[in-house]
């Protein structure tokens, strides 16, 4: 039997917000900044499910959007599980919340009663977090911890190109957050900004010892090295196989991931990591407790 693969991080859109974009655009500057142009795909649960299909990627997580507005959270959060509930197997999802919203840790007990893997993708720039004031996310980290759950954070590499959505949640940010959460699980997005190369630091090692690193946007970011140099500085079991679909082809990215990775590599970045992180084969047990 083949190797589950698994993509850890896609984006999939409410029904409303695919037939409105200009007016969700309106109601939110990160969403209006992101999505200027019309062409650029909101994707339904039936267009992640025919990407998979042609990619041949199992199961996908998806997130929804880091939306600044609690109640559009929930929104999207509610329609994420009905997609999961459609397609078993195929469909896992992140709870969307205002990370330091008086909401948040109320609105993540529901989205893991709901069948949520997590919570995610959060983003500091499109919500107004500040990720130096750590004390206004810990009825949320409190929560997660309590679940066993992770949280998957939006990440910015400090140098490069600048590009829409690409913020301001660099290393040294993160490292302040997660000083103050070492025990927290938590997926960085976009290789963490690249914060696995300051992981050479042993300072900076003692605090991402929880930490795993998606490839969500990796070819809009890096070269193909990134994979081979992450694995050797941080090991094969912290880093998952994401496209961030759709700014990326599923298909397209992992046919190329495939050629990259050592063969005792890709079981665990292409799937079994993802499994044991988001504790995939362990929400419907706890969905139906």
């Amino acid at each position: 039997m083949a190797d589950r693969v698994i993509d850890a991080h896609v984006h999939i859109f409410l029904p409303d917000v695919v037939a409105d974009r200009e007016s969700y655009r309106q109601r939110d500057a990160w969403f209006g900044s992101l999505y200027e142009r019309p062409d650029y795909l909101l994707a339904s649960p039936e267009d992640l499910i025919a990407s998979m299909d042609e990619a041949g990627v199992d199961t996908s997580i998806a997130c929804g959007f880091p939306w600044a507005d609690p109640g559009i959270c929930r929104a999207h959060t509610e329609w994420m599980a009905e997609a999961r509930r459609n397609y078993p197997g195929r469909i896992e999802f992140l709870g969307i919340v205002v990370p330091h919203d008086p909401s948040a840790a109320r609105d993540a007990e529901r989205a893991f009663d709901l069948g949520a893997a997590g919570i995610g993708e959060l983003n500091a720039d499109a919500q107004g977090l500040d990720l130096l004031d750590t004390a206004s996310i810990a009825g949320l980290m409190g929560v997660c911890r309590e679940r066993n759950r992770p949280i998957m954070i939006h990440t910015s590499e400090p140098v490069g190109h600048l590009y829409p959505g690409k913020g301001t949640a660099t290393p040294e940010r993160m490292i302040h957050l997660l000083t103050a959460y070492p025990d927290q699980p938590v997926v960085l997005a976009h290789w963490g900004g690249g914060l696995p190369f300051y992981e050479l630091n042993r300072a900076v090692q003692q605090v991402t010892r929880n930490v795993v690193y998606d490839s969500a946007a990796t070819t809009y970011l890096y070269r193909d090295d990134v994979f081979r140099s992450v694995v050797n500085i941080v090991g094969s079991d912290r880093v998952l196989f994401a496209s961030d679909y759709a700014v990326l082809k599923q298909g397209r990215l992992l046919r190329r991931v495939r050629t990259i990775l050592e063969p005792n590599d890709a079981p665990a970045i292409l799937g079994t990591n993802a499994e044991r992180v988001y504790r995939l084969n362990e929400i419907d047990e706890e969905v139906s407790a």
